[in-house]
């Protein structure tokens, strides 16, 4: 907001839909270059995918495998929310419609346990890509966290730059909360990219400028609805028109 008072100072601004142009710049630079997630060298690729109960996390990781297993890639899907007893079983049908393969732990088995077999089996299988669930913890729940944290070190440990990717799922409909979400799981595991979903409603999720800001982790996917393939490439410029499409109109 700095920024763009001294741009409107300097430039004699005094226009509403000059002063929209100029938020929306400021905004990009804000968000930075856009950044697609991409499957390096690496083999097993391994992706950990963090977020808080109901922010679509489990509907992500289906997305994600099939966005892999489509483009002839295959793909292993590690259990590791061993904390909700639906979860493995939402997981499994996910992974059943996207044609990825489910490795689970036994029960109430150790998260970190469930991923290092995870890996080892992605090793043997010779997988092109591993997903790592996780539980949706809350980031007041401490030993929760502690246990997030363990199973980046355990990934560390049993694979050469694992996790290579730390996605955080964000919905897209929440406010502030989303913030203190992304502060905390970025101190446990440093977060290397930004997943929006529920963007198909009236949510234009404003707030990942912030948490972008914050952590400075890129956006790099959004998801639109409830379809295998209705998760899509972040695009800054596409994000910032939407916006301020309405106020764009009324101008």
């Amino acid at each position: 907001m700095d920024n763009v008072r001294e741009r409107v100072k300097a430039e004699g601004l005094s226009d509403s839909s000059e002063l929209a142009s100029v938020l929306k710049s400021e905004i990009l630079n804000l968000l930075g270059e856009d950044v697609p997630l991409q499957i390096k060298d690496e083999k097993p690729y391994t992706i950990l995918v963090l977020g808080v109960n109901g922010a679509g996390k489990t509907t992500t990781i289906g997305k994600l495998a099939s966005r892999f297993t489509t483009s002839g890639h295959r793909v292993l899907v590690a259990a590791g929310d061993t904390f909700r007893a639906a979860a493995e079983d939402q997981l499994s049908i996910w992974c059943e419609r996207a044609g990825a393969e489910l490795i689970r732990g036994g029960e109430n088995a150790e998260p970190a346990s469930v991923v290092f077999d995870a890996i080892h089996a992605a090793k043997h299988r010779d997988a092109d890509v591993l997903i790592v669930d996780t539980a949706g913890r809350l980031h007041t729940k401490k030993p929760l966290m502690d246990e997030l944290s363990k199973i980046g070190r355990v990934m560390e440990r049993a694979h050469t730059g694992a996790p290579h990717e730390v996605l955080l799922v964000v919905d897209g409909t929440v406010g502030q909360n989303a913030l203190m979400q992304a502060k905390v799981f970025n101190d446990t595991v440093p977060i290397t990219g930004v997943v929006v979903t529920k963007l198909d409603g009236t949510a234009k999720g404003g707030i990942v400028i912030a948490v972008n800001a914050e952590i400075g982790a890129p956006v790099k996917l959004i998801g639109i609805g409830e379809k295998l393939d209705d998760l899509r490439d972040f695009a800054g410029a596409d994000f910032v028109d939407a916006l301020f499409a309405d106020e764009t109109a009324e101008a």
